[in-house]
């Protein structure tokens, strides 16, 4: 197939905002080990209003991706999950055509709250806006996850069950919403390493216990349900090495958190409130220690939102 810039379309948009939100996981199972070396997962991942912030800008004369980033310590290359995503939907759509992207972080790296696979899914909805591709969400899905097992959800947002190596996405819903504080103790925890250490620690894989396989058979549910069945297997093993996570999520439930709980495979601890009140007073307690970064945010109610 021939390749064709958009560029010829005096129709077309020239540039797209895309917002970026975190996800926090309200539940995080991490099950079997599959063929292709990768565990299967089961999950239930709702977005919050901290968000990344993307500019795309076609430059229809050039051939070329420039990404800047207000981020010093993140690579603004070949290696960026944004420049990957960009670079991913020109090959599938077969366009040739140069963009200009400017990422403004917001969301903290390596914190287990899905900042780089959120913003690989907003390229990929702004490409798809900005290139008149037509894509469904389920399309756009299979780019994402060739970049990550988080990327799906985020066209799936604000809630949704995640199964399989994060394929699997179904969304559902949560009523109501809930006030969330989010404690990011300054220092990341590696992925790879979370996995290896859960899977040196364990004895054997628990299956999926009752009350998440009737959760699994839901289209909605309630935050009662929810803090019922809330559990992340990687608390195990990264509390053991990182006490101080331990404490922020004691203190979080000190201080009234209906539900506290590690995101992801850290390093960061949410814990989920009524009422924005409480959010900022048990915000006020933690951010008396100056280490510690910390969020008040309410759960999202919508999916990646482009302007």
């Amino acid at each position: 197939m021939t390749k064709r810039s958009p560029g010829s379309n005096p129709h077309s948009r020239s540039a797209v905002i895309v917002s970026a939100p975190a996800k926090i996981n309200l539940i995080l199972r991490i099950l079997d080990r599959r063929p292709d070396g990768f565990h299967n997962l089961w999950s239930i991942m709702h977005t919050v209003a901290l968000e990344d912030e993307l500019q795309i800008r076609l430059a229809p004369h050039r051939h070329d991706i420039q990404l800047r980033c207000d981020a010093e310590r993140l690579a603004a290359d070949q290696s960026n999950l944004v420049y990957r995503a960009a670079a991913a939907v020109l090959e599938k759509a077969q366009q040739t055509i140069g963009l200009d992207i400017q990422l403004v972080k917001r969301i903290p790296m390596g914190a287990g709250l899905g900042g780089g696979s959120s913003d690989a899914a907003a390229t990929i909805l702004g490409l798809n806006r900005l290139l008149q591709l037509g894509w469904s969400e389920a399309q756009m899905a299979e780019v994402g996850q060739l970049l990550g097992s988080d990327v799906p959800f985020f066209f799936f947002a604000p809630s949704a069950v995640v199964a399989g190596r994060g394929e699997a996405v179904k969304q559902i819903g949560i009523s109501e919403s809930r006030w969330v504080v989010l404690v990011n103790p300054g220092f990341g925890v590696e992925t790879k390493w979370a996995y290896q250490e859960l899977a040196a620690t364990r004895g054997t894989v628990r299956p999926l216990s009752q009350i998440h396989a009737d959760l699994d058979r839901q289209t909605h549910v309630n935050w009662t349900q929810l803090a019922a069945a809330t559990e992340n297997d990687f608390e195990t093993p990264v509390f053991a090495r990182h006490d101080s996570l331990r404490l922020i999520k004691q203190t979080l439930l000190d201080q009234g958190a209906q539900v506290a709980l590690l995101s992801g495979s850290g390093a960061t601890v949410f814990g989920l409130f009524h009422h924005e009140a409480e959010a900022r007073k048990a915000q006020t307690h933690v951010a008396q220690d100056k280490q510690l970064k910390t969020f008040i945010v309410p759960t999202c109610s919508g999916p990646l939102t482009l302007r």
